[in-house]
């Protein structure tokens, strides 16, 4: 508990001194982000009312303060996926959202790694190495920066493009990508596939690759982040995508995020980035399970 509060301390010192404002939104929402990869709580309101949900991330109310003017904010607290529990997963967990204006995913990946270095300083580590399971980590900047045709062509024999089909790249990434990355310092996967852009923008030399970037670092994926889309024809094209996915698979479409979509046309240019906080925790506290790492593991609550 007392390491973790220093991790948590470090952060929110951190981004306060590159001027973020932190933000509180709601823990509840009307109408999540339509995603096919995330199941989210439904909250009955009962008496013919709309549920609720609880959030899965704060990104649409982060982004709809973004159109109101502000430029740097974050959000540090608990989120929220139905089924997801395991050794690196929990279904109710802490995450750090941060974004920025005239911005992109090059400036987020500065911001982990500054956030990274000054959480192992906070706890003790140093030289700018933490150990975690046995082998030494380099958290010191700069991090490998490499792209999705890269690591692919290497590792998994093939190279992903916008019509790949999303089960044998998701497949692939968890056996043959993701072992395979170094061990020896923390390292950013970028320029994913449009197929798998998400909210992310397509690249402008290349609309064929979205800007998003993944972080991992010990075999854990710590962060995820993208330069924002802000074309709301756009995403709600690729909404309306995923909804049919849902529906495929047998779950029910939310309402629909209305104020989120039309908060676009207002939406600067800007990027964002999510960090789970209990697995940064896990790698600075030589932890191999994600229970160790909270205070009331589920089950023993």
């Amino acid at each position: 508990m007392i390491t973790r509060d220093k991790i948590i301390r470090s952060i929110r010192s951190f981004l306060a001194e590159q001027g973020f404002l932190e933000v509180q939104t709601p823990l509840m929402i009307e109408a999540p982000i339509p995603e096919s990869s995330i199941r989210t709580f439904p909250v009955p309101q009962g008496k013919g009312r709309p549920d609720l949900y609880l959030i899965p991330s704060p990104e649409i109310n982060l982004k709809r303060l973004l159109a109101e003017g502000f430029d740097r904010i974050f959000q540090l607290g608990p989120v929220f996926r139905k089924g997801e529990q395991g050794c690196h997963h929990l279904s109710e967990f802490t995450m750090l959202e941060w974004y920025r204006t005239e911005s992109d995913y090059h400036d987020l990946m500065s911001d982990s790694e500054a956030i990274i270095k000054i959480a192992a300083r906070a706890v003790g580590w140093k030289d700018d190495s933490v150990t975690y399971k046995g082998r030494k980590i380099d958290v010191n900047p700069k991090f490998p920066r490499i792209t999705i045709k890269q690591v692919f062509e290497k590792h998994a024999g093939w190279t992903p493009n916008n019509s790949t089909d999303l089960d044998r790249f998701n497949e692939d990434m968890v056996t043959k990508i993701e072992p395979n990355l170094p061990w020896d310092r923390p390292v950013f996967l970028m320029d994913y596939p449009a197929s798998c852009a998400s909210l992310a923008r397509l690249k402008p030399s290349d609309p064929m690759v979205a800007e998003r970037v993944e972080l991992y670092a010990g075999g854990l994926e710590i962060a995820n982040g993208f330069s924002e889309l802000t074309d709301r024809v756009e995403q709600e094209t690729r909404f309306r995508k995923e909804a049919e996915r849902l529906v495929e698979q047998g779950f029910n479409v939310c309402a629909w995020p209305e104020e989120f979509l039309t908060s676009l046309s207002r939406l600067p240019k800007c990027a964002g980035m999510a960090l789970g906080v209990d697995r940064l925790i896990m790698l600075l506290t030589n932890s191999s399970n994600i229970n160790e790492v909270v205070p009331f593991p589920l089950g023993k609550i």
